[in-house]
């Protein structure tokens, strides 16, 4: 079976909840009618599980390979990535003046999960592409947008991020790799970088290498690093490509899983010193990477969520198909295995995490749109602020939740699960890596609570928790008996949520480690208390939509039991998290070093 995007859902959540008709009313979002969202979604399902989805399972089994340098990629991926960027998918959200869509990030989110679904191997190379565009449009100058961002944005060129270097992983005040002036604009860069996705490959004409290096007089640690644009091939002045530059791959990894993206490393400046020249500021490089990590967290984000919609839709497949023993009312022979109550929670689990997630994540690239294009500065500040907040939480939530869901995949196919021949297993594996790369979720939630929750007092999550309880409101206020358990579960969430950040507010200064304890299961916590009130929002609206007889009434219902079965099942957890992060600090900090 292959993939089918889940248009009916992802439109729903753009319109309900996501507020399309407001993002289209946005200056600059014109295009984004209703009307035209839809066909360009349908052009982009139409794209992703004709093209992209058959080739997810051939590139596991004959993934990229490394030869005298160069990186072969599997058979189909330079053909597809070339009807992807003819087509335009690279530049859905990118500026018009430089050949792209112009597209809010409400309309490009949906996109970028469908091709996350069809194969994250391949969606890899765009994802990076997108983090480099949005880095050179903010701190790049006129003349390295003109040069580079039309090629980017057309898919004939690619980009990376270099950062990352074998004495310093997550800890870039160690980086080494050293950028030298020339005299003449441009600097010489000498250094390794690994772990860099797509950093080499066959798929383009140039691969456009954003590099963190020091220059000689810059001051230690982070403050001392700046950002270098650093192509596989020279451009010459008329835009064509010219020599070969000194930044070549010596090696690729083998991996447990997303095999068919070369993950790659790279060696600068080994024959004289690799061209670059300096993005933005010297010494500022940290802050312009920070904007590629921002684009390319939230995009993994939605990697976790492409994933569990194709396992879940494959673990529904099976389960249809399957037939083993007898069902438990007593039918007179096997049934599928569909039947068996517990077969069913773990498809209603893995649904029910997987609509949360998406939820979420379309209506922060909601708040994304608004943040960026609405007339009011205050409303853009506040909208900018929930953003950032949802960004840790988008990325390390639904990536955990991927991890979940796909290894439930798994158990759902039984002992066909571990074959590697039905595919659940490749799910399994390629979810592992997204909690990890682009920040793990620790760091997600480090983030969470020392940049978004602990320097504004919690300002922002206690306003995003005043929105939650108007939703509880609304559905106590309700006749139905699952709005009103949905609001039962909710409220005892939220209030969950509120504790935790008055624990981390009034905490951080004066025992930072045992707010930090907590840190990943306070990101947890927030992730399913927002996504059920997304959930909860979605079944307020099929309630009112099945009352007033509008639409399809199967979808509704099944809309209001998913987010019936997310608070039992999942937003019930809350408070059990509460407990871990605010009394459970002395168990995490207890041992000394010798005792483990």
């Amino acid at each position: 079976m292959s993939y089918v995007a889940p248009l009916k859902d992802m439109l729903f959540v753009m319109n309900e909840l996501a507020g399309l008709v407001a993002v289209n009313a946005l200056p600059g979002c014109e295009d984004a009618t209703p009307e035209t969202v839809e066909a360009v979604l349908e052009e982009n399902a139409k794209f992703t599980g004709e093209v992209v989805a058959p080739l997810n399972w051939t590139g596991d089994q004959a993934p990229s390979y490394w030869k005298d340098g160069q990186v072969f990629t599997t058979k189909g991926f330079k053909e597809a990535f070339k009807m992807f960027g003819e087509a335009g998918w690279q530049g859905v959200q990118h500026p018009t003046e430089f050949g792209g869509q112009g597209l809010p990030k409400l309309v490009a989110t949906p996109c970028i999960e469908m091709l996350n679904s069809a194969s994250i191997s391949f969606a890899l190379c765009p994802l990076l592409s997108d983090g480099a565009i949005e880095a050179l449009l903010t701190a790049g100058t006129d003349a390295q947008k003109a040069i580079y961002l039309e090629k980017l944005i057309s898919g004939k060129w690619t980009g990376t991020m270099n950062l990352t270097e074998p004495q310093a992983g997550s800890d870039l005040a160690a980086v080494r790799t050293r950028a030298v002036p020339q005299g003449d604009g441009t600097y010489k860069v000498f250094g390794t970088k690994i772990f860099i996705t797509y950093g080499e490959h066959d798929m383009a004409e140039n691969i456009v290498h954003l590099v963190l290096a020091r220059t000689p007089d810059a001051p230690e640690g982070v403050k001392g690093i700046s950002l270098f644009i650093v192509p596989k091939f020279m451009v010459n002045a008329d835009g064509t490509l010219g020599e070969r530059n000194d930044a070549h791959c010596v090696s690729i990894e083998h991996k447990l899983g997303i095999k068919a993206s070369p993950t790659a490393v790279l060696q600068f400046g080994d024959h004289g010193g690799a061209i670059g020249t300096l993005v933005g500021a010297e010494n500022r490089g940290l802050e312009y990477m920070f904007i590629m990590m921002n684009a390319a967290r939230f995009g993994v984000g939605m990697q976790g969520v492409g994933v569990a919609e194709r396992a879940y839709q494959k673990a529904v497949h099976y389960a249809k198909d399957r037939v083993q023993s007898r069902d438990l009312a007593g039918s007179a022979g096997p049934v599928t295995i569909i039947h068996h109550p517990d077969v069913r929670r773990m498809l209603m689990s893995m649904r029910a995490q997987t609509e949360g997630a998406r939820a979420l994540a379309y209506v922060a690239a909601a708040m994304s749109d608004v943040a960026h294009h609405h007339a009011d500065e205050a409303i853009r500040k506040s909208n900018h602020a929930c953003y950032e907040y949802l960004v840790p939480i988008v990325k390390g939530w639904s990536t955990e939740m991927s991890l979940d869901v796909t290894s439930t995949g798994v158990q759902v196919h039984g002992g066909m699960g571990f074959i590697e021949e039905t595919g659940a297993a490749q799910h399994y594996r390629d979810a592992k890596i997204l909690t990890i790369y682009e920040g793990t979720t620790a760091i997600q939630a480090n983030d969470l609570v020392g940049r978004k929750t602990s320097r504004d007092g919690g300002a922002t999550a206690k306003a995003l928790i005043v929105h939650v309880r108007a939703t509880e409101v609304e559905l106590a206020a309700s006749s139905s008996v699952d709005l009103q358990a949905i609001a039962r579960q909710l409220a005892a969430g939220s209030a969950a949520m509120d504790d935790v950040v008055n624990f981390v507010v009034t905490n951080f200064k004066s025992d930072i480690k045992g707010v930090f304890a907590g840190s990943v299961p306070y990101l947890k916590l927030a992730g399913i208390v927002l996504g059920g009130w997304q959930m909860a929002r979605a079944a307020l609206i099929a309630e009112q939509k099945l009352q007033a007889g509008e639409g399809d009434a199967s979808f509704y219902k099944a809309k209001i039991a998913t987010a019936r079965f997310f608070a039992d099942h999942i937003l019930s957890a809350a408070q059990g998290l509460r407990s871990s992060i605010v009394d459970g600090s002395a168990g995490v900090l207890a041992l000394t070093e010798d005792q483990f």
